[in-house]
């Protein structure tokens, strides 16, 4: 398709100065309308200034949604109900963000009559590909624009003179800038760039932004009572709580605990290596929390098949099949699982540390204190029992000793 065929585009506007570079681009490149969409997750920064910016530009039609609630409730919980974790570290806080972003832009699209959609991601990343699956699978017909891999625009001098050339505002910012790619949004802030781009380089105290450092958290411990109904969060301390209010809370009370802090070298599903580090204090105590509440109301097996599962669940997410059968179907056996997951859990976090104190389920606990006491069992269990079965189990490997 030929660029003089796009009438009119969805450009992720953030407001900085890369997407209004692309918003003059798209104009200049392609003769179309644009139509800026910023969306709020939570990243704990200003949207609103976008439409003045946005507004200077001469755009027309701008779309600024708080998207938080339906991130948390939507995205974020039913994720963490599969307790997902890539590669063994990553709470995936990027990841789970472009489906909802990609969601609302192909919406907005259909509402305007736009017939392409615009994101500014690299062409060396992962969000390139998180957004586009998101696109084609709700809009499978939608003319997808990625600048980033069609213009020259390579460097930071190029975009600052591509600015001044067009006339683009660019802020000043007074002091220190950050030499950091960063993403935020209620589950996490991602760090990339600068000295992270060497592995052995440790990172800068002054980079994290949500935590305390560990050592510097207070040296009593916040114990917290989290309430849990079909395995989401629904109160903490007592009180209720929607889901974006859950994660903020925990938020700000972890992070001044020093909780929540990762260094990692991850796979990228384009195929390099990268060096990533992650704030993310709500999803770090959730993980911890949900698989205490777990540990007393889901069936071994059950447990055993989900957790055999995750690694394949978060994959799916990380490399942004969220909108693809797969992961519906994963998601369906995962949400059938939580049924049962309700109760309390008590945690004390302290230092950089969350460490589990309680779990109750006054419902749905499968632990039976007759059954796994030391004490007197009054014939809870046949201590007798497990002989037969210690020999059953034990037959292939005396036929095999004895070969």
């Amino acid at each position: 398709m030929s660029k003089n065929k796009v009438n009119k585009v969805v450009l992720a506007y953030s407001g900085g100065l890369d997407t209004s570079i692309i918003l003059k681009w798209l104009r200049e490149q392609y003769d179309c309308e644009v139509v800026t969409f910023t969306a709020d997750i939570g990243q704990g920064e200003e949207v609103e200034p976008a439409r003045a910016k946005a507004q200077a530009m001469g755009v027309k039609e701008i779309y600024i949604d708080d998207l938080r609630e339906e991130f948390a409730r939507d995205f974020v919980f039913p994720m963490f109900r599969a307790n997902a974790l890539y590669e063994g570290e990553y709470l995936l806080g990027t990841s789970i963000a472009r489906p909802l972003i990609a969601k609302r832009q192909v919406e907005i699209a259909n509402e305007t009559g736009a017939d392409a959609v615009a994101h500014g991601a690299t062409g060396k990343g992962n969000d390139q590909v998180r957004f586009e699956l998101g696109y084609y699978a709700l809009k499978p017909d939608v003319r997808v624009i990625a600048p980033w891999r069609e213009w020259d625009l390579n460097s930071r001098q190029k975009l600052m003179e591509y600015a001044e050339n067009h006339s683009i505002p660019i802020e000043q910012k007074r002091g220190k800038s950050s030499p950091y790619s960063m993403d935020a949004n209620l589950l996490h802030i991602s760090y990339e760039g600068g000295v992270l781009e060497d592995p052995w380089s440790e990172a800068e105290e002054d980079m994290w932004r949500w935590t305390v450092s560990p050592q510097a958290a207070p040296d009593e411990p916040t114990v917290i009572e989290l309430t849990y109904a079909n395995g989401d969060i629904v109160a903490v301390d007592g009180k209720t709580m929607s889901p974006a209010l859950v994660m903020e809370h925990l938020n700000k009370v972890a992070g001044a605990n020093g909780v929540g802090r990762a260094d990692i070298v991850e796979n990228r599903y384009v195929g390099m290596k990268s060096r990533g580090c992650y704030e993310t204090p709500a999803g770090t105590v959730m993980l911890k929390a949900h698989r205490a509440i777990e540990s007393i109301t889901l069936d071994r097996e059950a447990a055993h098949l989900k957790d055999e599962l995750m690694p394949r669940y978060a994959s799916l997410i990380y490399n942004g099949y969220w909108w693809s059968p797969e992961r519906k179907m994963l998601q369906a056996l995962i949400d059938e699982s939580q049924t049962r997951v309700n109760g309390q859990v008590r945690l004390s976090l302290y230092k950089g540390n969350v460490t589990i104190l309680g779990r109750d389920s006054s419902t749905d606990s499968l632990f039976d204190t007759n059954i796994a006491t030391f004490e007197e069992d009054a014939g809870a269990y046949n201590q007798k029992d497990a002989e037969g079965f210690i020999k059953l189990n034990a037959l292939r490997l005396r036929i095999a000793s004895k070969r």
